[in-house]
């Protein structure tokens, strides 16, 4: 009995012990498992991150060639001029007489077969929530109900500070929100996992309201109507992407003119007015301040309570007073000559060289600034009187602002119209009761929406992104330290979890916008804040079909999009790369170590990716550690060639260049119809000319267009834009065969042959 007993302990010992060793073995395949996931999944973040910043780079330095342009520019005419100022700066959504009345929607008539949401105002609860509802089952608000919305939003905004109040006391808690970017999905989701707003839940979102996403008219409608609906307790800061120049390419502006073929003009010009009237920054119990982008060395949130922030309409562009008092006193005195005197001649040349970026008002700036005046023109002898009746309206708005506020009120809707829509009080503001605001004003809106923290000490440009700036922890605590607060929570940059704590966990990135980048990449998130003011984060996935996957099928799902993503930017860039491979290509064996490959990327793309750790997934290498150079940019080319039936070295270009042809037809379609006219093409290709200087007369222009307009109905599309620069490429590329043919032909035959004509 004994010995048996003692058999049987022995063999549960070691039972037990090969129990141990199977579970320490299963526990360090788990952890290296794990640890190979989330180093692919930050590769990919990585991949979407540095393309994301590369189109924001495209974006400013798209921005400022057509700046550029339109500064060296001298107009001949008011009509030259009027163009230019629609076309791309501020006057661009000038708005007309009956948008200024707030009439204009009244005689757009609702149709009897109309089965979607319909609106009346005042909004009661009842009617926010059921805009909800049928933006949930894909109805569509008419357009009348969307400008009467907008008109009482930009009515509602105009009474509003720069920095609004928000009280724990009155509500149970504050939830903040960030990014949405036009995702209806989320939205809903937030209101049904937290609650609907309510005297008991405020809510504050923080900007980035639309672009890339399809549904931002419906975000913008929800959030405008519960804001109506409860003034004191839904509130909303602006973003970078509130800004008519930022939706020209990202999107906003598309969907508009998509989904209100007939009124998307009146939409999008009351749309730009009520974006530069949201509030800048929200502050909670005085300890928490809330706003879209970050904080600079620079910031004071003094300057940005008092600075007039309807008249910053683009932080792309800077308009200063100097600029403007220039622009009119150019009108007054076209409008006194233009009757008597000859046109000035179509161009003056000017400096070729570009300006530097529009973010960076260094010792370069007065050489580079110029803007136009989006006022409306007074007549000069009734300037005094209209300056005084402004300043006296101006003075009585704010004495009642404040008696609202110190009674508990907020913003009661007075029977005249608001201020900022009545015509004669911005000629006043003209004549002198409003100015325009300074390069600082401009520069400290620019920081607050624009910049990100970073680890590093101190505030250095934000080259990254081209605007804004990095802030680092010390600048963070020295905000803190002035102004008494406890805490930063800013939104602007897409996070793997939704949030992300920094600066030892002063500053709070929230970013609500799940699903951003591909299904399943990343979480949303909000927080919510009560009376102790400690945040409670709630994640979120809105998408259904990321909850059935697991988490190796979700990377792996997530990671292919990206990989994608970058053979297209490297297949974009294969001219450039090929000159880089063979630079290094020293005995021009076609062959360059894989070294060389990863430097050669990096120095073309400027995507800062660990390339040598992507090469795998990029690269079938062969044993030597090598790479045939033009056999791994063919299979590119193969890659992307089986989706379009296009000339290689074709689409290449249209790869790199689309999103930039896009934006170049939005800017030039400056009355947003969809197409080019023919006058639009005319004054355009007058300021390319001025800056090419080349001559050429208006029948020359006329050819060109009627030669681009492929399907001859009298305009041109963005189809026939962008097969009108396939041609040119297209006839460049036959154009350099032929000339290095003829060269190789000249060179065998020992003489040289006559020039083309």
């Amino acid at each position: 009995m004994g010995s048996s007993s003692s058999t049987q302990h022995h063999f549960a010992f070691q039972n037990a012990e090969k129990a141990f060793k199977a579970a320490a073995l299963i526990q360090r395949w788990y952890r290296r498992y794990v640890a190979r996931l989330e180093m692919r999944r930050r590769c990919t973040w990585n991949i979407f991150q540095s393309i994301e910043y590369a189109g924001q780079q495209d974006q400013v330095k798209l921005h400022e060639f057509f700046s550029y342009l339109v500064d060296h520019f001298t107009p001949s005419s008011h009509h030259e001029r009027d163009f230019l100022n629609r076309m791309f700066t501020e006057e661009r959504f000038a708005q007309d007489v009956e948008t200024e009345e707030g009439g204009d929607f009244e005689s757009i008539e609702v149709p009897d077969s109309y089965t979607g949401p319909r609106l009346s105002f005042p909004l009661l609860p009842d009617h926010a929530t059921a805009l909800v509802e049928a933006f949930r089952l894909r109805q569509q608000l008419h357009a009348r109900y969307v400008l009467n919305l907008l008109y009482e939003t930009r009515k509602h905004l105009a009474q509003l500070p720069n920095i609004n109040r928000v009280s724990t006391c009155y509500s149970e808690e504050v939830t903040v929100c960030g990014d949405l970017h036009g995702q209806l999905d989320d939205l809903i989701f937030i209101f049904y996992k937290n609650g609907l707003p309510s005297p008991e839940r405020a809510y504050v979102f923080n900007g980035d309201f639309v672009d890339r996403g399809k549904d931002s008219v419906e975000v913008l409608m929800v959030l405008f109507a519960f804001m109506l609906v409860y003034p004191k307790e839904f509130h909303l800061n602006r973003g970078n992407h509130e800004d008519h120049l930022v939706n020209l390419r990202y999107g906003f502006t598309k969907e508009v003119m998509h989904k209100y073929k007939i009124h998307g003009k009146k939409i999008l010009r009351t749309l730009q007015d009520v974006f530069c009237w949201l509030p800048l920054a929200t502050l909670v119990d005085e300890k928490v301040l809330v706003l879209h982008g970050g904080v600079s060395d620079k910031t004071d949130l003094e300057l940005l309570a008092k600075l007039d922030r309807h008249k910053i309409v683009s932080t792309m562009r800077c308009k200063t007073r100097k600029e403007s008092e220039n622009r009119e006193a150019q009108k007054r005195k076209d409008n006194q000559t233009s009757s008597g005197q000859k046109p000035t001649p179509w161009f003056l040349p000017q400096s070729r060289s570009l300006p530097s970026s529009p973010f960076h008002l260094g010792s370069g700036f007065k050489a580079y600034k110029a803007g136009r005046s989006c006022s409306i023109p007074c007549g000069s002898p009734n300037s005094k009187e209209l300056s005084q009746r402004g300043q006296v309206l101006r003075s009585v708005d704010l004495e009642l602002e404040q008696c609202r506020q110190q009674a508990g009120f907020l913003g009661i809707r007075e029977k005249r119209e608001s201020l900022p829509l009545a015509p004669d009080a911005d000629c006043a503001a003209d004549a002198g009761g409003v100015l325009e605001p300074t390069p600082e004003e401009w520069k400290q809106v620019v920081d607050i929406l624009w910049s990100d923290p970073t680890a590093q000490e101190g505030c250095k440009a934000n080259a990254v992104r081209g605007g804004g700036c990095y802030f680092g922890p010390d600048v963070t605590e020295r905000l803190m330290e002035k102004y008494k607060l406890q805490l930063l929570i800013r939104s602007h940059e897409c996070k793997p979890e939704g949030y992300e704590f920094c600066h030892n966990r002063k500053v709070l990135t929230i970013f609500s916008a799940s699903n951003y980048y591909e299904v399943g990449s990343n979480r949303g998130a909000y927080v919510k804040l009560g009376p102790a003011l400690t945040p409670h984060i709630v994640q979120y996935q809105a998408n259904k079909t990321t909850h059935r996957l697991t988490m190796r099928q979700r990377i792996s799902r997530v990671e292919e999009s990206a990989l994608r993503a970058l053979r297209q930017k490297l297949f974009a860039h294969s001219s450039d790369l090929l000159v880089e491979f063979r630079k290094r290509d020293l005995d021009e064996s076609g062959v360059i170590t894989l070294s060389d490959w990863a430097t050669a990327v990096e120095s073309v793309l400027h995507l800062g990716l660990p390339w040598r750790m992507l090469r795998p997934q990029l690269v079938n290498s062969s044993a030597d550690n090598v790479l045939e150079y033009r056999s791994w940019l063919d299979s590119l080319a193969k890659e992307q060639l089986s989706r379009e039936n296009i000339q290689s070295s074709l689409l290449e270009k249209l790869y790199r260049n689309r999103s930039n042809l896009e934006t170049i037809f939005r800017i030039i379609d400056s009355d947003h119809s969809g197409f080019i006219s023919l006058d639009e093409f005319r004054q355009t290709w007058k300021l390319f000319s001025s800056h090419m200087s080349i001559d050429i007369t208006d029948d020359g222009i006329c050819d060109l267009a009627r030669s681009i307009d492929f399907n001859k109905d009298g305009h041109i599309d963005i189809n026939e834009f962008l097969e009108a620069f396939r041609l040119v490429e297209q006839s460049c590329l036959e154009g350099h065969a032929s000339a290095r043919l003829q060269s190789t032909d000249t060179a065998e035959s020992g003489h040289s042959s006559p020039g083309p004509c």
